[in-house]
């Protein structure tokens, strides 16, 4: 049987499920972890959180309107047209009946700043809205979308002579649909076995999965710690390039210290990300140490050194 095994959780994972850092456990058919909700948007609530993203924005669009017709209705008692000049008078209305809610300068200026509000997050999570809705037509999560990239980016670069299809799509974009949103509210099925495509079975998602894992360890690059890193952030001392191009993720960043050793998997141009090699000493009850740190504090071991292959995520960067 193709199964993950979690480090973490100590157990096996069902397909489609994913290890969150934040939450520090497994979650079905995980899509994301949202800072918003503070939590994961996954089996149970991926078409609560769809929801919300649509909503969100047609509440905001209905403030938005509002904001507008109230900066009308008041402006236009204080506008005077002139033969070159539209001169505004903010102290008082000009015209009957007087506003029962005074508008003066500052009531305007607050106004104007909430409709910009509303319109940034009408665009911003307007966008978000489109992105779950389209993957959401594909029956995937984001996850899945870049392990069907990656699985693509890996038969290219082999050149295998093989086809990944994604297990999960049932062909149509309705079936699809009605996998994530119900008039119950509750999804179908247990979150552990899923409706497939035909020449697919359960765990054709987790081969890809185990089959990009080895990849990674193969392709990996043995880096040695040359200077200290705090781990912060975006380090002022590592350079302008550096602090400006800091990795806008959620993924940690390690403390490095001078001797170490690194397995770098992917990187930027600036930034590299991978594990920490620990000693024999202290690696029992210790999980993983994996993150983001500057690339200007390592350098290649001798041993990989002669070859001038880049770490996976330089080759397409996400």
């Amino acid at each position: 049987m193709y199964l993950q095994y979690c480090k973490v959780c100590q157990a096996y994972k069902a397909p489609r499920s994913h290890h969150c850092r934040k939450c520090n456990r497994c979650v079905m058919k995980m899509d994301h972890h949202c800072p918003w909700i503070n939590n994961c948007c996954g089996y149970q609530n991926h078409a609560s959180f769809t929801l919300f993203l649509l909503l969100a924005p047609l509440g905001c669009i209905h403030a938005a309107f509002i904001f507008v017709m109230t900066m009308y209705t008041q402006l236009y008692n204080r506008l005077s047209f002139g033969w070159n000049t539209v001169k505004i008078d903010m102290s008082a209305a000009r015209r009957d009946p007087l506003p029962i809610i005074p508008f003066g300068l500052a009531a305007f200026a607050a106004t104007l700043f909430a409709l910009g509000l509303a319109l940034g997050t009408t665009i911003a999570v307007g966008m978000l809205f489109f992105i779950q809705m389209k993957i959401i037509l594909r029956n995937k999560t984001s996850i899945e979308s870049w392990i069907e990239e990656k699985a693509k980016d890996r038969i290219q670069y082999y050149q295998l002579d093989e086809v990944f299809v994604f297990p999960y799509d049932m062909g149509s974009r309705w079936k699809n649909f009605k996998q994530v949103f119900t008039w119950s509210g509750v999804p179908k099925g247990d979150g552990l076995d899923w409706p497939i495509r035909e020449g697919c079975h359960q765990y054709s998602l987790t081969i890809e999965q185990l089959k990009q894992k080895a990849d990674k360890r193969v392709r990996s690059v043995q880096y040695k710690v040359i200077e200290d890193y705090s781990g912060t952030c975006c380090p002022l001392n590592r350079g302008i390039k550096t602090f400006f191009t800091s990795p806008c993720t959620e993924e940690p960043r390690i403390r490095l210290q001078k001797g170490e050793f690194i397995l770098a998997t992917r990187g930027l141009r600036y930034w590299l990300y991978g594990d920490k090699i620990l000693d024999d000493s202290i690696k029992e009850g210790v999980s993983r140490i994996r993150g983001w740190f500057p690339r200007n504090c390592v350098e290649k071991c001798p041993c990989d050194a002669k070859t001038d292959q880049a770490p996976e995520g330089e080759k397409k960067n996400r």
